[in-house]
């Protein structure tokens, strides 16, 4: 493993920690409220200096970060303190982490786009044949050239990643396809997808669409749509018992895994967009599931923020602070259990 590799996808994920606590930070600035320390990372500081009333810190371990604010879970008396600002702008101040990230995320979908020599798009352009022209392809008994794909087994395609993930995240044979054909719809039914000399599900080749201003913030915006989605559904799957915990990973496996991508691409311009495409994905999962109503994230915070916004009366500091308390060390009890299994899974790699 490249120890320079390593030290940039470090270093990338710290970034992506920084901009949601960066959210936080200059939101809860704009708002008046007193801000108390902003830390990149946790567990003993490494750096720390303190500028005004606010003090600065990078800390040891890479897992996270924080923007401490005066009176966040607990009563204080300052005027400036969180819990003394009108309930739109403690909601301000909570969603702008995981708003930030989202940004960050179609951001860097942009980069990737254009870095890309071409759009890769959901219209099939031909069929994969032998040397004596025979097909090779399953698919091509039902689909067309100039087919576009509307849906796979229920699942709207947006982009070709969607295709990939409907063909080999469902557990079938065959697959009911919806294609857009000479401008109608068409349902196919029993479509199987499978290259007879590789054994690949990809068995059919799409157009590439050349760059413009309006391609590339179409393509944007379908791909943000992708990988938020993707999101959901992966968390929806996980309490359905479809993944288990040997399936999530932490830190150290993200890391791993953006190491391994990103070594194995040759060039120096294909490893930045590998590593651009696995950074938008990690930054818009860091926002999405920040959104998560668990307590200790922020999405818990916004629930009790909309309850005082109904009830015209917060939940007592005590109260809330115990239930962020509690949730804040289940997930790092999670965390450290995840990471356990991150490093047994690199040390038997």
């Amino acid at each position: 493993m490249n120890f320079i590799t390593v030290l940039v996808a470090i270093l990338c994920f710290g970034i992506i920690i920084m901009i949601h606590e960066a959210g936080h930070f200059f939101v809860a600035k704009k708002c008046g409220i007193r801000v108390l320390e902003f830390s990149i990372g946790m567990g003993p500081a490494i750096i720390s200096k303190q500028r005004g009333e606010t003090k600065y810190s990078l800390r040891l371990l890479p897992i996270g970060g924080y923007c401490a604010m005066d009176g966040e879970d607990e009563e204080s008396s300052d005027p400036r303190a969180f819990r003394k600002q009108a309930v739109w702008k403690r909601i301000l101040v909570t969603v702008a982490g995981a708003t930030m990230n989202l940004i960050l995320g179609f951001v860097l979908i942009v980069i990737v786009t254009c870095m890309d020599s071409a759009i890769t798009s959901t219209i099939i352009a031909d069929f994969p044949t032998n040397e004596n022209g025979v097909s090779l392809s399953s698919s091509g008994q039902k689909l067309e050239k100039d087919d576009r794909f509307v849906s796979i087994n229920g699942l709207h395609i947006y982009t070709a990643n969607d295709i990939t993930y409907a063909l080999k995240n469902d557990d079938c044979d065959t697959y009911t396809v919806v294609v857009e054909r000479n401008g109608e719809l068409v349902t196919l039914n029993d479509v199987e997808f499978r290259n007879t000399e590789t054994g690949s599900m990809l068995d059919f080749y799409v157009y590439g669409l050349h760059k413009s201003f309006g391609n590339v913030a179409a393509y944007t915006c379908k791909n943000f749509v992708t990988v938020a989605r993707l999101i959901w559904i992966s968390f929806f799957d996980l309490i359905r018992g479809k993944y288990g915990f040997h399936d999530l990973s932490g830190v150290v496996g993200i890391i791993s895994t953006t190491t391994d991508y990103v070594a194995a691409e040759v060039s120096l311009h294909d490893k930045a967009m590998i590593l651009f495409d696995l950074m938008s994905f990690i930054t818009i999962n860091v926002g999405i599931f920040n959104l998560i109503p668990l307590p200790a994230l922020d999405g818990g915070r916004l629930v009790f923020l909309l309850v005082e916004a109904i009830r015209r009366k917060p939940v007592p500091a005590q109260i809330e602070g115990m239930v962020h308390f509690v949730g804040l060390a289940v997930l790092m009890l999670l965390m450290i259990a995840i990471t356990f299994q991150d490093i047994t899974k690199l040390v038997h790699k």
